[in-house]
């Protein structure tokens, strides 16, 4: 019994909690949360405004080893662009793979359009993005090609949904994600800036009725 007990774990369960998986675990968790510091601060002070130092010390870390993990300001704001794009686009194939039929999809899409544009902090961080490329034409391209992989993703889907249903999209899919996401960005920094101009039901309202005219040309 002795021998049993002191026998090595199998070999994947060795690799599992070998010093290199561990460290490799810590730098995944330290970069984990300075991206949230990140996105804070950048939601709260805007991207010009944050310092890296503020985003190590919000994370509980130092200026070391924020450099450890990222380049400079910019390097993270990018890195936390693609963690964006990499959740949304997760949340949505999550979404689809619950409704089999392009009719459930297409209702189940449509809420979940109308819940995200509750998000505060992801209408902010989306204006930031904006506004960061405006100010900084040689990031441009580098942002661009990063949105694009979100944009592809969500013009492809509505293109889908709508032929599964037999109907025509009424613009270009390209044109018709875009729309979507400016406009529910737009109502609801202008909810942010005066609450009393819209309220959340009239919100929700508008953005179901754009949802519905530019996802599907019932004429």
């Amino acid at each position: 019994m002795r021998a049993t007990q002191n026998r090595p774990g199998p070999p994947a369960a060795r690799a599992r909690t070998s010093p290199g998986s561990r460290q490799e675990a810590r730098t995944e968790a330290t970069r984990r949360k300075l991206l949230q510091a990140a996105e804070r601060l950048f939601a709260r002070d805007g991207f010009e405004a944050a310092r890296l130092e503020d985003i190590a010390a919000e994370a509980g870390y130092t200026r070391g080893a924020f450099y450890a993990n990222f380049e400079s300001k910019e390097d993270i704001f990018f890195a936390l662009l693609e963690h964006w794009v990499a959740q949304r686009i997760g949340e949505v194939n999550a979404l689809l793979r619950q409704h089999p039929g392009a009719a459930e999809q297409l209702r189940a899409l449509r809420e979940y359009y109308v819940q995200n544009a509750k998000d505060r902090q992801l209408a902010l961080l989306a204006l930031e993005f904006k506004l960061f490329t405006l100010r900084h034409s040689e990031a441009a391209a580098r942002f661009r090609a990063r949105r694009q992989a979100f944009r592809s993703c969500g013009s492809d889907l509505l293109q889908r949904l709508a032929k599964s249903l037999g109907r025509s999209l009424p613009v270009s899919s390209r044109a018709a994600a875009t729309a979507l996401g400016a406009f529910s960005q737009t109502l609801l920094l202008e909810h942010l800036v005066d609450p009393k101009s819209l309220s959340d039901g009239e919100i929700r309202r508008l953005l179901e009725l754009v949802f519905d005219a530019v996802l599907i040309d019932k004429t």
